[in-house]
């Protein structure tokens, strides 16, 4: 049996921490053949004193600092730390079911495959009716796209995809394609899997494998995190010089809001442009709300819907249109020594 590494990059996690490092123990994978990295980005709550009391019991979990706070300096580290044949990378919000770390392990063998992951389906530490409306929309198609690792897949089999989160690596994979790009706050998972696509490299979902992460129960946290990732969409695609390190499904919130925006600026040349905006908010509108009464029901509420995928949509959008105005400051002011990492 080969030794899998697990790397958890955390920051601030007291309230997960402890959930998610439980479920990894209880994982039925042979605790000699297993090592649990926590690269904890120098945490100012509790975090470090929860992760420390665990590991004085259990050997094979250490804590590494990440002085440079962010994610994918912490997948390096840990990476470079690991010692295992099977890299796989944890999310710190999240907790797995007690086959986890073999049924992935499992299936990169039997597939010889370069990265295995799961499907990733929301949970809330509280229950109420926003919350559950969060969860609906956040495993929803009309909500985050053509995902499958957060939507699911049909089919019972292994399926080739463009990406899944937190996958199972073969440590011969950083040799081949190097490491996570450091420059990325945001989107360094997808496109290393963009990148290993490009090297003849296959990543495969297992539908049969499922874990849940928590999600931000607030509309404002959903609001916050959705316009960074957004933001960082653009960025991605300029420092890596490649629109394709994404897929469509992340550009969709900006198509929409330029779609909505520019109509507007040239009906003061032509007025009757202006209409292709109404057109494109009804249609939005009629979409959202058609949807909205099909998942709704008396644990979640119409208007929680609603307001879920609103803010889900506009704020990822607006974040990508801003970050155009600030690489156009950039481009203005020239600062090539100013570090694009803005975000946690």
């Amino acid at each position: 049996m080969d030794k899998a590494s697990l790397i958890i990059p955390c920051r601030n996690e007291e309230k997960y921490i402890k959930l998610c490092l439980e479920s990894l123990i209880k994982n039925d994978y042979p605790d000699k053949y297993k090592e649990i990295l926590v690269i904890d980005a120098l945490s100012s709550d509790n975090t470090r004193k929860i992760v420390s009391k665990i590991a004085k019991k259990i050997s094979y979990i250490k804590m590494i600092d990440n002085p440079e706070i962010y994610t994918p300096f912490a997948f390096n580290i840990g990476i470079k730390h690991s010692k295992g044949k099977h890299i796989i990378l944890i999310n710190a919000h999240s907790v797995y079911p007690v086959n986890y770390i073999s049924s992935l392990v499992h299936y990169q063998n039997k597939l010889n495959a370069d990265n295995v992951g799961g499907i990733f389906k929301p949970k809330s530490l509280n229950k109420n009716r926003k919350t559950n409306a969060i969860l609906k929309v956040l495993s929803n198609k009309l909500g985050v796209g053509n995902a499958h690792f957060r939507t699911g897949i049909k089919v019972n089999e292994p399926k080739i995809v463009d990406t899944a989160a937190f996958g199972c690596y073969r440590r011969e994979v950083f040799d081949r394609i190097g490491y996570f790009d450091e420059r990325l706050a945001r989107n360094q998972d997808i496109e290393f899997n963009k990148r290993l696509m490009k090297n003849r490299g296959k990543t495969y979902l297992i539908p049969g494998i499922e874990c849940y992460y928590y999600v931000r129960e607030s509309f404002k946290e959903i609001a916050v995190n959705n316009f960074q990732n957004g933001f960082w969409v653009i960025l991605t695609s300029v420092l890596t010089k490649n629109p394709n390190s994404l897929s469509l499904r992340h550009f969709v919130p900006l198509i929409f809001l330029l779609s909505l925006i520019v109509p507007v600026i040239f009906s003061f040349f032509y007025f009757y442009l202006i209409f292709l905006s109404i057109i494109s908010f009804i249609l939005y509108n009629f979409v959202i709300m058609k949807e909205s009464f099909n998942l709704s029901d008396s644990e979640t509420g119409f208007i929680n819907l609603i307001k879920t995928f609103y803010i889900l949509h506009f704020s990822y959008g607006t974040g990508s249109l801003l970050s155009f105005f600030y690489l156009f400051k950039k481009l203005i002011f020239n600062k090539k020594n100013e570090k694009y990492i803005l975000f946690l």
